[in-house]
């Protein structure tokens, strides 16, 4: 008796493991295609926010989040809200699939025997899937922020008398690797990778803190109910999104190729951090923080709660323990 009970025990567990990755890849790119689509316009509007830099005069296109969408919206319509989303929906599924369950893959691995998972083991774990994650994250950045910006930099040349030249993702991209090979989809990789692993590192234990305060399901998987997981994610994201917002936009102004007359070029991190608090003050590090914080609440509170609720599980028809 003693021998099946100690056969039963480990066996369960690999089998468990084995058939929970496909299905939580395949959750993280419902999620990442869900959100994306809900909340794409805001992102636009704060890629135009971090990216417009504070003439000398005192000059700017645009004078808050509002302004920024309705003058976006009216100049290239419903459509132009969604500029660079191809790309993002693209590459989404393959970033969030990375992010979610390499978290999920840590947290397993650096549990103690008795089931503990300490403070610090949880932000190593967040922080090495935001480490990952980067490999996918900084070319659809790349690409597009500068689908997103396009609008901007095209009425700047416009009030200025000039044009500029249309180039979409596909376009943009093979130019890069035939002038810098497969590295020029990296261009602007130490700030994404400052922005997510200082993300997943604020944002994993914050999330898993915050879910386990709620109630259970009761169909015995021991998981927070749906609101819980929703709400932790929110949370959760608009915390950590707003801890990173000056990384955010040190990224962001690293990474777009084209930018507008008059505007200043950064040869690296520490250049762009000393340029912008020397002409724009501590504040610009702040630029659309608020709108970053609409944008990546509800993505991870979406994310998290397909994750959690277990729709590919469902789906594929397997039980989810």
């Amino acid at each position: 008796m003693s021998s099946s009970g100690s056969n039963a025990t480990p066996l369960p567990q690999p089998q468990h493991q084995q058939f929970a990755l496909l299905p939580k890849i395949i959750n993280g790119g419902i999620a990442g295609i869900i959100g994306v689509t809900c909340v794409f316009p805001l992102d636009l509007v704060k890629t135009r926010l971090q990216n417009q830099q504070i003439g000398p005069n005192g000059e700017r296109m645009y004078n808050s989040m509002f302004d920024c969408f309705r003058k976006t919206y009216k100049a290239e319509g419903y459509f132009g809200m969604y500029r660079g989303s191809g790309v993002n929906i693209l590459l989404i599924t393959p970033e969030k699939a990375i992010k979610l369950t390499a978290n999920d893959y840590f947290r397993h691995k650096l549990t103690t025997k008795d089931g503990k998972l300490p403070l610090t083991s949880q932000m190593v774990a967040g922080g090495l899937a935001g480490a990952f994650q980067i490999i996918v994250t900084t070319p659809m950045e790349l690409l597009k922020i500068q689908m997103q910006d396009a609008g901007r930099v095209a009425a700047a040349a416009k009030l200025a008398g000039k044009t500029v030249e249309k180039v979409s993702a596909t376009q943009l991209a093979s130019q890069l690797i035939k002038e810098k090979g497969i590295f020029g989809l990296y261009k602007g990789i130490g700030a994404t990778g400052l922005r997510d692993v200082t993300f997943s590192i604020i944002y994993f234990p914050l999330f898993a803190t915050l879910n386990d305060l709620g109630p259970r399901r009761n169909d015995g998987s021991g998981e927070a109910v749906f609101w819980c997981s929703f709400l932790a994610g929110l949370a959760a994201g608009s915390t950590a999104a707003l801890a990173v917002n000056p990384f955010d936009v040190v990224k962001t102004r690293l990474q777009a190729i084209k930018k507008a007359d008059g505007e200043k070029e950064f040869k690296g991190i520490s250049d762009c951090i000393t340029k912008t608090l020397k002409h724009e003050g501590p504040t610009a590090f702040f630029k659309g923080g608020l709108c970053r914080m609409i944008v990546i609440a509800p993505l991870f509170g979406i994310a998290q709660t397909v994750y959690y609720l277990g729709v590919a599980e469902g789906l594929l028809g397997y039980q989810k323990k």
